[in-house]
This record gives structure tokens, sequence and C-alpha cells, in this order.
């Protein structure tokens, strides 16, 4: 279900709630899409997920909008490859017209990418073995500029230097140093690079006019290729800086006027898909993943009750049978209330109160695993009949099909969701109450500084951005290349795979979740277990009340569950209470509640 944009012709709500932000317009997906331009693997991994697997069903996009990222990592890949071309096509036409000479600084600028590659392995001895190819690159880049000196002093004299400094204008045997069998090669006397490639097939300067005019036209066309790919390099950081200053501008993101348009079938195809999957109350998933795109599983707990008679009910008036849905009608209405601000003395007051539990959200919602669906289409017809799969869901409590309470929260500007699915089940006598909390938190912040980073660069000196590109010239024709290689080797996956006529399978991942942060920052986990200890309370009143009012007992279940629902265990043999509780171990490690993740249930 999309909740309705803020500040659009919604009536006003009842419960005197905030609807949410619309998903398309979020801050959240809004850094998603500058993500794409950021980080190559995560914009690959959104493509081949959304675009390249059409066989796969969107995963729920809780707080954003899955198309809009979409459209711009395609637009940021197509922007890429045409920049990556560029780069690959600098670098070839230098060693063209420089006869290979440009390669004595190719070589040894491959060797540090592949050590920056190496660095970043998890493997300590894969980093360590980095410096043996950041060494060898380095002793050859001096010995390059070393050899390219001599080569080019006083027109091909390599004496030159030394006769500058010893003060010695004619040397023994230095009129045979430019001329005859002592003459500088590269193909006879000398080759300055170890046969790496630096000089190979270049005649040196031997004393021959022609042949120094030669190298020092090559010497020229190397500088000027150089030159040529830094101010490429500048002229694309400012093209990326532009799109993220501007075109992703808060203002014009909301808009929607700044999003890529694109005809390509394909595209049109995907995203009608999505937007029809996306915010579905129909779930469809992978069994290995049901909770996919709601993020990491946080403190799951469950606790089954007996369910026993109140002693003060008397003779005459037996317990009423309560159902799955009667406990959950008990409670929603509890938590709608969350959605009321406290008295605040005025009502312009209380209209005023930013708490994000005014735009707390609450459905119903059904997970149907995708297998044995014979297409992706299929799959809408499906939410067509959610009534039909809702009620019979709700009571048959089954162990593919399944029936949640879904209960939101999206605090930070929907970089803080917090998603609590609620299941209740009676069966034989007994009561069991499932509570699944999940948390997306804050996207990277990488990505959440890209503005004030992509400001800093454009306001920056002509000299401070050629620095810059200066610094990401040996890593140029390494990233230029991988990023051509993942592009053709993702059109051979979309063009060979056929995944339209495959057979439908649930998400593999979401894309909020891969952009997601390890972490977050004291006041965002505060208010995570705000939110929570806030929801599974309401949780645990409702059921308590619906289990009162049609005489149950539960005194010892409202204990219970208290504790239960803050991570405590609690075993106690069957003679001394109808209780068995499960805690699944979802604790954070630091203590307190709000230094860590805690581990996925059900993932």
């Amino acid at each position: 279900m999309i909740p309705p944009q803020s500040g659009g012709s919604t009536p006003a709500d009842p419960r005197n709630g905030r609807p949410p932000v619309h998903p398309s317009i979020s801050e959240a997906g809004r850094l998603l899409c500058v993500g794409t331009y950021l980080d190559t693997t995560y914009r690959d991994r959104v493509i081949d997920e959304l675009y390249v697997h059409e066989e796969r069903i969107a995963a729920p996009s809780y707080g954003f909008d899955a198309t809009r990222v979409l459209a711009h990592a395609l637009r940021a890949r197509r922007a890429e490859l045409a920049w990556g071309a560029g780069i690959v096509g600098a670098w070839l036409v230098g060693l063209l017209l420089t006869g290979g000479l440009l390669s004595a600084l190719l070589v040894p600028f491959l060797l540090l990418s592949f050590a920056k590659w190496l660095r970043g392995r998890p493997d300590p001895w894969v980093r360590f073995l980095s410096v043996v190819p950041w060494l060898l690159a380095w002793a050859q880049l001096a010995f390059t500029v070393f050899g390219l000196w001599l080569l080019s002093a006083d027109e091909g004299d390599v004496t030159a230097p030394f006769e500058s400094v010893f003060g010695g204008s004619e040397q023994s045997g230095g009129s045979s140093r430019r001329s005859g069998s002592g003459g500088l090669s590269g193909s006879d006397g000398f080759d300055g690079f170890g046969g790496s490639g630096g000089l190979d097939g270049v005649s040196g300067p031997s004393g021959s006019a022609g042949e120094d005019s030669t190298f020092t036209l090559f010497l020229w066309l190397a500088l000027f290729a150089f030159a040529a790919i830094v101010v490429l390099l500048v002229l694309r950081r400012v093209h990326l800086a532009r799109i993220v200053a501007r075109e992703l501008d808060p203002r014009r993101y909301a808009a929607q006027s700044a999003d890529p348009v694109t005809q390509a079938p394909r595209f049109a195809r995907v995203r009608e898909r999505i937007r029809g999957e996306q915010h579905s109350a129909l779930i469809m998933y992978n069994i290995s993943g049901p909770f996919t795109g709601a993020g990491e599983g946080y403190r799951a707990w469950q606790l089954s009750v007996e369910l026993r008679p109140r002693e003060d009910l008397g003779v005459d008036r037996k317990p009423q049978p309560v159902t799955n849905a009667d406990i959950v009608k008990r409670i929603v209405p509890l938590l709608h209330a969350l959605r009321v601000p406290s008295a605040h003395g005025s009502a312009q007051a209380q209209a005023d109160v930013l708490d994000r539990l005014r735009e707390l959200v609450v459905d119903e919602c059904v997970f149907l695993p995708v297998a044995g669906l014979p297409h992706r289409d299929k799959a809408r017809l499906a939410r067509e009949q959610f009534d039909g799969h809702r009620l019979g869901a709700i009571e048959e409590g089954g162990e593919r099909r399944r029936h949640f309470l879904r209960i939101r929260v999206g605090g930070w500007d929907e970089n803080l969701v917090v998603t609590v699915f609620v299941r209740v089940h009676t069966q034989g006598g007994m009561m069991m109450l499932e509570v699944a909390p999940h948390v997306l938190l804050p996207v990277r912040a990488r990505f959440q500084s890209a503005d004030a980073d992509a400001h800093r660069f454009l306001n920056s000196a002509w000299y401070g951005k050629a620095v810059e590109a200066l610094a990401a010239v040996p890593g140029s024709f390494w990233n230029a290349s991988s990023v051509l290689l993942r592009a053709l080797a993702s059109w051979w996956r979309t063009v060979t795979g056929r995944h339209d006529g495959a057979r439908p399978e649930g998400p593999q991942l979401s894309v909020r979740e891969i952009g997601a942060d390890e972490d977050g920052s004291l006041f965002q986990l505060m208010d995570l277990d705000r939110y929570l200890k806030t929801i599974q309370d309401r949780v645990v009143n409702g059921v308590t009340v619906a289990l009162h009012e049609a005489g149950w007992h539960t005194e010892e279940f409202a204990q219970r569950a208290i504790h239960v629902a803050e991570g405590a265990t609690f075993i106690q043999s069957v003679s001394d209470s109808a209780f068995s509780v499960g805690g699944t171990g979802h604790h954070n490690t630091a203590g307190g509640g709000t230094s860590g993740k805690g581990s996925s249930g059900g993932k």
C-alpha cells in the first residue's frame, strides 16, 4: 500500500495522524539514486536485480521508489560507458600516436591499480602481497622518468647532464656516444624499460637529426595524450557533480522533473512490473529470504500461552472463543492511537509535534511463496485477489502462506525504517504470538555526503580540480576498462539469458538493503529502540485486552511478554507454568539495545 503524499489533497486523518512522505519523493530514495552515480558495484547490482533478471519479483520498497533508482542506475551506466570509452580511447590513441611510448606510464599505472585492488581484499595475506606490485610500479615509474630525462637531455647526449655537473665539456668518448655502436636506441644499445613495453620499437636519439626530432615529437605527443586524459577526468567529475548538485537536488527530485527519460520497451515493461509489486500487500517471496526488503531482523521473539478461563468469571459465564482476526482487530486501534500527539496546551502546538510515530503506518499483508507461479505477470492476478488470500491466511496458520499485521515507522526522512511483523495464531487451546521486527539502517554515509562533496568540487579552483584528476590518472585505464567489461557482461546476460521467459523467482536482494550503512548514529539507534518498545508494548497490551474481554487468563501472559520483548528468555517446568517461551537470540552484542543491528530472524 502506498501512503498518500504529504501536502496533497488527502483529507485530514481522523486520528490526527500525519501521512508519511510519498515513497517516490523520499530523501532515502533520492540518496539511493545518488549512489548509482558514485558506486559502480552498487549500480551494477541494482541493474542486475531489477533489470537483467526480469523473472524476479521486486522486493518490497519501504520508504522509496525502486523504479526511480533503476532509471538513474541505467542512466549512470550509460554516462559511465561514454566516459569510460573516451578514457580508454585516449589511452589507445596516445599509444598509437607515440609509437608505444605512452606504455611507459600505462604499465606501472596498471600495477598500481592492481595493488589497490589487492588492498581491498578481505584476506590479510592478500593485502600484504599488494606491496609487491606497488613497489614494482614505483620502481618502474622512477626508472622510466629517469630514462626519458636521459634520452631527451641535450638532444640525446646522455653525457650532457653529467658534464654540466662536473664542469667538463669534452669527455673522452663523448662523440662516440652520439653515433655508431654506442648510440642509444630502443632497438639496439639500450632498452630502458626492461622489455616491459616502455620504448620497444621506438628509436631513441642516436645523433641523427631525424631520429632526434622523431623522439622529441613522440615525447610531446605523450605529454599531450596525458594532458587529454587529465582533461577527460576533470570533465567527467564536473559532469557527475552537476548531476548530484543540480538534477538530484532535493527540490528538483521532489518535483520528479529531473528523472531520466528512456523509450526503451524493456525498461517500460520492467518499470510497470516493479510499480505493481514494490508496495503490494501481497508479498511474493523466496523460502530462503521471506523478509527481503525489510532490512535486518532485530530481536525476533515468540510466545505461546494456553488459553485458560479466568477464575472470576463465575459458574454461569464461559469464556468466549477468540479468533486470530478478533485479536488483530483489538491491536490495530491501540496502534493507531500512537499517531495522536499528547496534549500540548493548544491545537496548534499539538499539530506541530514532529514525532515520527505520527506517521506510523499499520496494514495487513500476506506472504505467498513464488514457487509454482507460471510467469511473473501472473502475480498481478494474485494481488487482485488479496482479500481472499487475507481471509484464508489469517485463520489457517499455514506454513507457506502467512498473514501478518505490519507496523512501519519511517524515521529520519525514511533513512531509519522500523517494520514490525506481528502474527497471531490459535490452535488446540493455545495462542501463539510471533513478533519479527526488522530495521533498515540509514543510507550509506558516502551517499549522504555526496551533495556537500559535489558543491565543494564545483566551487574549487581549476588547479584543485586538476590535482584531483592527476591523482586519478593511475587508475583511469583500469577503472574505465572494468566499466566497459562489466557493461558488456551485463548486456550478454540480458541478451542470452532470456530471463523474461524464465520461471519467476522471489527477490534475491533489496536495493535499499545493499545501500544501507552498517550502523547508525546514537540518536538514530535511540529512536530505533523507542519505536520498537512502544510498538511491542501496544501489541502485547492489545492481545492482553482481547484475551481478558473474552474471559481468558492474562496476568502471566502480560508479565512474560514484556520480558521476552526486552530480550529475556524464561524456561520453567510445565508443572509450574502453562507458558513456553522461545527466544531467537537476536540481541545486541554491545548491550543496551542501541549499539548493534542484531541477527536476522527468518532469513
